[in-house]
């Protein structure tokens, strides 16, 4: 009926989507080319009449000046470099040497805060605006990175977590040792010899650049690892549609609500990428046409994907289990009935985990098994991973808030946004798929960090479209123009926007719980970076015991929390008293010294035992509810005046002991 508006038809200002342009819309945003003299008779000048100067064209006063549109055109580049100024500023006047329990949060400079609202806001007006280019929207990504990922590569002085050096120690082992080894000879260690693909790479990158350990680059692989996941995401949404603004404002709640921190230097950050690569090309490549698989050029994606897999499952044990789930979800619905990506990455899986793996599952199976189905226990996080105090118990609660947020934002537009319930299926099984590995484990009390990180891809889709008025699908857009719709395929032109049309709830609400979303990222990302950073006194500390220590030596700690904990840990035993029974930590904190010196006796000359207390043990034990500040200090008091002990080394980040040779 005229006036009536299809249910599927675009807003006016959706990109991507047809319309016929306002009346006016030419002399509004175009001049008329000037009239040239073959056009005009007027123009031509009379014989024996002198030159005519051409008078210069009539101008509507009511129309925008060339002024007025380039700063227009100027304001995307205005707001970013403004929101870069300010966080350059920022950085360059944050203090980090003394970080309180709230970490980064409260060291940061107030320029830093007020740099990413500029940059939120600039992005947003830009995503919104269909007359601006694609560059931009990518341009303002990559800022929220770099401010968001980059900042503390540039304000650390050396690399953060304990893992991420836990895992150079592993490229440190395989560069020494020229092979893998067993668990005869590594113990619990040996298990990332049964996976190395990450590290037998970055071995041959150490080797490449002629750096001495992969510590020289690895304060900035979170800016790396979240750069590589920008084209699979991309292919990902532009599988389903065309809307720039719903594919870049899902690319930014992705990596706002990406505060897991899986993306440092770490096999799972670049099994992610792989495993975000095979759901594009399976997406993107194996839907069927007219209820046919298509199966033009399918054998060159199948190698694609067989690559791919194969190097998602010699790097992570985790990720190719999630792959699997995600495959099986995807090949239950009628467009992507197609069963050689789940084929390949169950066979692939299985051989490596009945060959190379082996040695592990069977050594891990009966726990495995039991915590089968048990999934209070698989989401409970235990004793030592519940946060204590202000900051870490307010910093616990903004990630918190701010995953709750983006799920309820993704269930408001699956129910809101008709059309993506349809057409976007595939995305929203996706979202769900790793919710069945609740039940499969605890995976070390991570599991549901891994599946909240699994299910982002989807969920940022959808919270996105929440965000928006109205959404258009690529399937909905490709059936207007096959069908002859009028206007399909042409670009809406852009709406006249005004100052009171500025100030609807359609342009500001959604503009808030973006600010809202981008601001709590920080508490959730760097509100612990108290225990995840070790300044250079205890990075010195810890090199001093290692460049010590014969072989055989065992080192004692309370526990991983420090820089280089698994250094040369193939000829120096490791043991973390606060990894054992609640009892045995009681006796400990009762009769520290005697009860360590029995625990650390026994060893065979030239081996040694050392004690070590460091700033990051004494950290994360606090703000983890183990032993609180009065019962560490008690402990390193009696060891301090204890004849069994003698102090090597000291310095304001912490404190190393020997042991005396009994007799």
């Amino acid at each position: 009926m005229p006036g009536q508006q299809a249910p599927d038809a675009p807003s006016p200002d959706t990109p991507g989507t047809g319309a016929v342009p306002e009346p006016g819309a030419a002399s509004r945003g175009t001049r008329e080319p000037a009239a040239t003299p073959s056009d005009d008779a007027s123009a031509r000048p009379e014989r024996g009449a002198g030159p005519v100067v051409p008078e210069p064209p009539a101008r509507d006063l009511a129309e925008p000046g060339s002024a007025a549109r380039r700063v227009h055109a100027a304001l995307p580049a205005v707001a970013l470099l403004a929101a870069l100024a300010l966080w350059v500023f920022a950085v360059r006047r944050t203090d980090v040497s003394r970080l309180d329990d709230y970490g980064l949060v409260t060291a940061l400079h107030p320029a830093f805060w007020a740099g990413l609202v500029v940059l939120t806001t600039g992005f947003w007006l830009t995503v919104r605006d269909p007359r601006r280019r694609n560059a931009w929207s990518f341009a303002y990504v990559l800022g929220l990175l770099l401010m968001e990922r980059a900042t503390q590569a540039v304000l650390y002085p050396t690399p953060l977590y304990a893992w991420a050096w836990k895992h150079d120690a592993v490229i440190g082992h395989l560069l020494t040792s020229g092979g893998l080894q067993g668990a005869d000879r590594l113990g619990d260690m040996a298990v990332y010899d049964q996976w190395p693909g990450f590290f037998a790479a970055q071995a041959a990158l150490v080797r490449l650049l002629g750096v001495e350990n992969a510590a020289m680059y690895m304060a900035w692989w979170p800016l790396v690892s979240s750069v590589l996941l920008l084209l699979p995401l991309l292919l990902i949404y532009r599988t389903f549609t065309q809307d720039r603004r719903l594919i870049w404002t899902a690319v930014w709640l992705f990596f706002v609500a990406d505060w897991v921190g899986q993306d440092y230097f770490s096999p799972q950050s670049v099994a992610f990428a792989l495993h975000l690569g095979v759901l594009a090309v399976v997406l993107r490549r194996y839907a069927r046409s007219g209820g046919r698989p298509g199966r033009q050029g399918q054998a060159v994606w199948t190698v694609l994907i067989t690559v791919l897999v194969t190097a998602v499952v010699v790097s992570h044990q985790l990720t190719p289990g999630m792959l699997v789930v995600s495959l099986v979800a995807l090949a239950c619905t009628r467009r992507y009935r197609d069963w050689i990506p789940v084929a390949t990455a169950v066979v692939i899986f299985l051989a490596w985990c009945l060959t190379a793996a082996l040695p592990f599952l069977s050594a891990a199976m009966p726990d495995m098994i039991r915590s089968v189905g048990d999934i209070g226990a698989n989401v409970e996080t235990g004793y030592g991973t519940t946060p204590t105090g202000t900051g870490a118990v307010a910093t616990s609660w903004a990630a918190r808030l701010l995953s709750g947020s983006v799920l309820l934002l993704a269930l408001a537009g699956v129910l809101r946004q008709r059309v993506l319930r349809r057409r976007a299926l595939p995305l929203l099984l996706l979202a769900a798929a790793p919710l069945p590995m609740f039940a499969a484990s605890s995976y070390g009390s991570e599991m549901i960090f891994r599946v909240l990180m699994f299910m982002l891809p989807g969920a940022a889709f959808f919270a996105a479209a929440a965000l928006l008025p109205t959404v258009r699908t690529l399937a909905a857009e490709t059936a207007d123009a096959a069908s002859g719709k009028p206007g399909a395929g042409r670009v809406a032109a852009p709406r006249r926007r005004t100052a009171a049309s500025a100030l609807r709830p359609a342009v500001w609400a959604p503009l808030l719980a973006l600010l809202a979303g981008t601001l709590a990222f920080v508490p959730s990302y760097s509100g612990k970076d108290r225990v995840n950073y070790f300044p250079p006194r205890e990075v010195a500390l810890v090199q001093q015991l290692f460049d010590q220590a014969p072989d055989g030596s065992l080192v004692v700690a309370a526990n991983r929390n420090y820089p280089l904990a698994y250094e040369d840990y193939w000829r120096v035993d490791h043991y973390w008293f606060l990894d054992d029974a609640r009892g045995h930590v009681d006796e400990i904190v009762r009769d520290p010294a005697a009860t360590l010196a029995r625990d650390m006796a026994g060893l065979e000359r030239p081996a040694r035992a050392y004690f070590l207390l460091t700033q990051g043990q004494m950290a994360n034990s606090e703000m983890n509810g183990q032993l609180d500040s009065a019962q560490l200090a008690r402990i390193r008091e009696s060891v301090s005046a204890s004849p069994l002990f003698a102090r090597v080394a000291e310095n304001s980040a912490g404190v190393l002991y020997v042991l005396k040779p009994a007799g």
